[in-house]
């Protein structure tokens, strides 16, 4: 069950790669955000393997929910702040 671990975060790694295209070349502001948010959530995943990798869950436990509640936070402060800001022109 131990060798598991590893393939499980190379895994999770690679799938970063996708939304970390979005976040460089995304064609929207909006694009980038919510590829910001599931890059927050994949590194919570990360965070609860090695967790169970090192058999402390309960350590990163605590770590992964205080990273998603920023995660989350974060997410929907940049939201209301394009929302508000929508029909502004840029200069």
């Amino acid at each position: 069950m131990n060798s598991l671990f590893p393939v499980i975060t190379v895994l999770l790694v690679l799938l970063m790669l996708p939304p970390l295209y979005r976040v460089i070349k995304g064609p929207t502001l909006f694009d980038r955000v919510i590829a910001a948010g599931l890059m927050g959530t994949l590194g919570v995943l990360i965070l609860l393997v090695l967790g169970f990798s090192y058999h402390r869950p309960e350590m990163f436990i605590d770590l992964a929910i205080a990273y998603v509640l920023l995660n989350f936070i974060g997410t929907i402060a940049v939201g209301k702040y394009l929302e508000r800001h929508r029909g502004e022109t840029r200069q």
